[in-house]
């Protein structure tokens, strides 16, 4: 099969960036431009100028909530629920608000291939906001969790994401507590009915999920020593009624520490307090399995869906080798040969089809729409996967029959009000636009509904 003219600009601009803009220069070096991203990349754009951060937010809740009750009466069924209905809904208000400025950063980023790489890294540490604690934190997690560590060491990461409210909050790691902790002890002591009991919800997703993979050598009892190592981490100034103006965020809580020594995968951790959990998390970051589950999902994410087996091990040796530094495993990504093949092959999804779309219709502005729903409509609402698992990254899970109506509906309107020219812009955002594409886009009965094909084109479906 011929190389079409032009494939590893298209391939930089559109598999590893985030869709190609008709005012972008195609790179010149492709490569070399990727490489040229590391080192410009911005850990707080301009388009979040005026998010706040989770501390802020959460004080705000708190405040919120505290009003609310304030003006319902005690006796008052409708005035509670109206009390949490306003609640919730300045909740998605501003969950509509992070979702817009999130999509505002993807729409005029300088560094397309690192912005790429926050949104892989927030669906691997995926939260989903359908908790009020989470939705308003949702944003927040991945602005202070994610975003300054794209470019730094794995564990890092790893470590800021676990103590992130927003995610302590997902998977219900708030109030875990030993069954030998002094918390547990003085319930009992006091003849108190209150449950309290460890909880495993964060200790298996940090192993399943974040770092080992799936049956990678752990067993029911490693989650269970692990969720008791995890013990006691937790959060002050959202939920506790006695904590004053303490900030909220991440606090160690001893009280709900179980005390003593912990066995996960064969090796005994001694360490106290929270410490105990830190060291487990070290070693998990370290360990052979979580550089092959890493780089097994970075591979399917920028090569194919099925990903090479060379290329798998290629990106495991550098994160092992490197331990764990991120950007010594994107330059070997970028070097991959697997990574250049001409054949568009990786489906987009929801999320990756609107911004290519918006990139490539010229929009740098999402100020009067929708962007929140619009996502909904096309199945992939931003921050809301149905599980801990975040949102698939295979062709399977995207192009059913169905999901591409809704993609031709969203491309209608997005052309609507549109004056521009299809034919002219078809080989600017896909500079290895197909004869199929550049025939069917030209005979189109009108302009609008030439760049709305073009947008749902197999060319621009595929990256």
């Amino acid at each position: 099969m011929a190389i079409p003219p032009n494939a590893d600009q298209a391939i930089a601009l559109n598999r590893f960036g985030l869709g190609a803009r008709a005012d972008d220069t195609a790179p010149a070096d492709p490569r070399a431009w990727l490489l040229g991203q590391i080192s410009h990349y911005e850990t707080a754009p301009a388009a979040f100028a005026s998010a706040d951060t989770s501390a802020a937010i959460a004080s705000q809740y708190r405040e919120d909530r505290a009003d609310l009750k304030a003006d319902a009466k005690d006796d008052d069924a409708d005035a509670k629920a109206a009390a949490r209905k306003a609640l919730r809904q300045k909740g998605q208000e501003l969950y509509r608000a992070e979702v817009a400025m999130r999509v505002a950063s993807a729409l005029t980023t300088p560094t397309p291939f690192l912005e790429r790489l926050v949104y892989f890294w927030s669906n691997h540490f995926a939260v989903s906001a359908d908790k009020p604690q989470v939705t308003i934190l949702a944003g927040a997690f991945e602005r202070e969790a994610i975003r300054p560590h794209v470019l730094g060491r794995f564990e890092d990461m790893l470590m800021a994401v676990e103590r992130h409210p927003a995610m302590l909050f997902f998977l219900d790691q708030v109030r875990s507590a030993g069954p030998n902790s002094k918390l547990a002890e003085r319930v009992e002591r006091n003849g108190n009915k209150r449950k309290i009991g460890i909880n495993e919800n964060l200790a298996r997703e940090i192993m399943e999920l974040h770092t080992l993979g799936v049956r990678t050598g752990y067993s029911q009892a490693d989650v269970t020593q692990f969720a008791l190592a995890l013990s006691g981490w937790s959060i002050g100034g959202l939920n506790a009624k006695t904590e004053g103006d303490e900030t909220a965020g991440f606090k160690f809580r001893p009280p709900l520490h179980e005390p003593g020594q912990k066995t996960i995968i064969g090796k005994t951790y001694p360490q106290q307090g929270e410490g105990q959990a830190r060291a487990v998390l070290h070693d998990l970051a370290s360990s052979d399995a979580t550089a092959l589950h890493l780089a097994t999902k970075l591979a399917r994410h920028f090569i194919a869906d099925d990903p090479p087996a060379e290329a798998v091990s290629a990106l495991q040796a550098a994160f092992i080798s490197s331990r764990g530094d991120l950007p010594t495993v994107y330059r070997v990504l970028i070097d991959l040969k697997a990574a250049w093949t001409p054949q568009s092959v990786k489906f987009k999804t929801p999320w990756e089809w609107t911004i290519s779309a918006l990139r490539g219709l010229g929009v740098t502005t999402v100020a009067d729409m929708p962007v929140a729903p619009m996502l909904n409509q096309l199945g992939q609402p931003v921050w809301r996967p149905r599980s801990p698992a975040g949102y698939d990254d295979i062709a399977a899970s995207w192009a059913a029959p169905d999901a591409l109506v809704r993609r031709v509906e969203i491309a209608q309107r997005l052309t609507r009000k549109l004056d521009l020219d299809p034919r002219q812009l078809a080989p600017r955002i896909l500079p290895a636009v197909s004869t199929m594409t550049a025939t069917e886009v030209g005979r189109a009965e009108s302009l609008r509904t030439g760049l709305a094909l073009l947008i749902v084109s197999p060319d621009f479906q595929r990256r």
